[in-house]
């Protein structure tokens, strides 16, 4: 791994061992920064406070050796990373190269949108930031869920994660595996539809005034539309109409005037009119065309015109025939107009637009009509999902109360061999019992109840739920014989507290799926013979995974496979140059300086002798 611009490191390459790392060096020098940057690479939070003061960004590089076949691989190559052959593993397995870096700067926005100073302004504020996998920019989703894969942390700040009660619950579940993990996922997927039952109907329920009063508005309106049905285009039509009759008697003025022009009434005196001049004409004409050819074009333009008159006459006598003053009948259109645009105001603006709100509201009248029917199936459906919740929750409280015990045991073991003897610890499983006059939560919602059995008597009881189930999980200590059982974060000191949660960790780890283990001076507070078992019981994990580990203590770093130095230069920063790996020359030296204070103190190194010699004799 190499860290550029992070903390006080300048410029570091770390070459991590296969088996058991210890990162040591005096207080301040650096070594929380090999941690941090583990963090950043594998998609942890970017901050500001993390750059190095005078340094524009911070970059973190990995090398990762995978198994070819792994699930880690074949996602990265998935999202487009470039994964290269490696070799392979001591049992014959081939083995690929995949590189990772995660970079964040001091420039851009912050993912809230404040700008950089805004965000260096605040105690470690969120900013911008890109990763790789691969060669390929990725979301930093991407690595850090892969990392849930790779790698577990394991600090300070881990154990006070763990002292909160749903972080217990999650770790006792995941040291269940499946025997918790399938029935919880059925519990989950059934408790997603109860919720959403459940949200319907008190909808349903709790709108049922607001639902009825829609009912009731739609069913007014139906009616009225149903009354004076409309027809779509009716209304011009009407408004037309309307404007013909009342001016009816100017209309026939005009007709009349236009017909009689055209084709006269009276026989008696000369023809005046249009059609009988046009016709005499043509008759001159087509009587003299004999004498002309060119007169016989004009001369049946003439006939067309005459006949064309005479049409046009009979049409206008046909309109004076059918206009007629009726009041009644124009009443009657303006009381029809009347209504239909009444319609338009209510549901319009046009009958078509009310045409099509009385579509709409059948349609939704009918769903209103049937939320009783939808009430009596969606409370079946609750009360099925219920009565499954209830099944599901059982076996999930059952295989955790198995894996508490199992968990319990394997703990207080440890602490046996953490110098805490007759330390015991518990792990206590427990439901809210809710009385039986508040039953009726239990209709919906996050305080709703469940019917279980008793684990003592075995009669129902009603008890809280929620998406995780039924449990509430608590791990509890008794530090000495006679003590209660207290919640850990008030039943042990200080000291107590770092070798029970180490405990905690070292289990835990151990069915952790995992292939690396950091720690990060999680043996705080414990010294002795207490830290020669914090370093063995580091040592026997590593047999199986990468475990790498950030101590002060000179009992744990023995019974690391490589011990890296960090130390700063004179300037303070921490370079290539100051991240080494120590020979055993240099491991006397630096355990003596651990022990004493006094690297060159020949008792400090003897002393270190001996606890190579012991860490020696356990890696066998």
């Amino acid at each position: 791994m190499r860290i550029r611009g992070l903390g006080v490191i300048e410029d570091a390459v770390l070459d991590l061992s296969p088996g058991f790392t210890a990162v040591t060096g005096e207080t301040g020098a650096g070594k929380t920064m090999v941690v941090s940057g583990l963090d950043l690479l594998f998609g942890g939070r970017a901050e500001t406070t993390r750059i190095r003061p005078g340094a524009d960004r911070a970059t973190v590089e990995g090398r990762l050796l995978l198994a070819a076949d792994s699930s880690v691989a074949r996602r990265a190559e998935e999202a487009g990373a470039a994964v290269d052959p490696a070799g392979t593993d001591e049992a014959g397995r081939e083995r690929v190269e995949l590189l990772l870096g995660r970079v964040i700067g001091q420039s851009g926005q912050g993912r809230d949108g404040q700008s950089q100073a805004q965000a260096q302004a605040g105690s470690g504020a969120a900013v911008r930031s890109r990763a790789h996998l691969g060669g390929q920019a990725v979301p930093v989703s991407v690595i850090a869920d892969l990392g849930e894969e790779l790698i577990a942390m394991h600090g300070q700040s881990a154990q006070q994660r763990l002292l909160q009660p749903a972080r217990q619950r999650a770790a006792l579940d995941r040291y269940a595996g499946e025997a918790v993990s399938r029935p919880l996922a059925a519990y989950r997927a059934a408790y997603q539809e109860y919720r959403s039952v459940a949200a319907q109907l008190e909808e349903l329920t709790t709108q049922a005034r607001e639902r009825l009063q829609e009912a009731d508005a739609l069913r007014y309106g139906l009616s009225e539309i149903e009354k004076v049905e409309p027809v779509a285009g009716e209304l011009e039509e009407l408004i037309a109409e309307a404007q013909r009759l009342g001016n009816a008697e100017s209309l026939r003025s005009a007709a009349s005037t236009a017909h009689e022009a055209l084709v006269a009434s009276d026989d008696t005196g000369p023809a005046r009119d249009a059609a009988s001049l046009v016709n005499a004409a043509r008759r001159a004409v087509d009587q003299a065309k004999g004498d002309d050819a060119a007169l016989g074009p004009i001369a049946t333009r003439l006939e067309e015109l005459y006949w064309l008159l005479t049409e046009t006459a009979t049409d206008l006598a046909g309109y004076l025939a059918g206009i007629e003053a009726d009041p009644v009948r124009l009443e009657v259109v303006h009381e029809r107009i009347s209504d239909l645009e009444n319609l338009c105001r209510r549901y319009g603006p046009t009958v078509e637009d009310v045409l099509a709100w009385a579509e709409r509201g059948v349609l939704r009248l009918a769903e209103l009509d049937g939320d009783d029917d939808r009430i009596e199936s969606l409370t079946a459906r609750r009360d099925e999902l219920r009565a499954q919740l209830a099944g599901y929750a059982g076996e999930v409280s059952g295989a955790r109360a198995a894996a508490a015990e199992k968990f319990a045991a394997a703990v207080t073991t440890e602490l046996t061999e953490l110098a805490m003897p007759h330390a015991r610890i518990a792990v206590n499983v427990a439901q809210r019992v809710i009385a039986a006059d508040a039953a009726p939560v239990a209709t919906g919602g996050d305080a709703s109840a469940l019917p279980v059995p008793d684990p003592d008597t075995g009669a129902e009881r009603l008890v809280a739920f929620g998406p995780n189930g039924v449990d509430d999980v608590e791990l509890r200590l008794a530090p000495h014989p006679g003590a209660p059982l207290l919640p850990i974060g008030k039943g042990a000191s200080g000291g107590e507290l770092s070798r029970v949660m180490l405990a905690v960790e070292v289990v835990f780890a151990g069915a952790d799926p995992v292939p690396t283990f950091v720690f990060d001076e999680v043996d705080a507070g414990v010294g002795g013979k207490a830290a020669v078992e914090v370093g063995r019981r580091l040592a026997r994990l590593a047999r199986t995974a990468q475990v790498i580990v950030v101590t002060h203590l000179p009992q744990v770093a023995a019974f690391a496979d490589r011990q890296l130095l960090v130390r700063k230069e004179n300037d303070g920063s921490v370079t290539s140059s100051g991240v080494v790996v120590l020979d055993e020359a240099q491991r006397r030296r630096e355990l003596a300086r651990m022990l004493s204070g006094l690297e060159d103190s020949e008792l400090g190194q003897a002393h270190a002798d001996e606890l190579l010699a012991a860490a020696h004799a356990e890696r066998g």
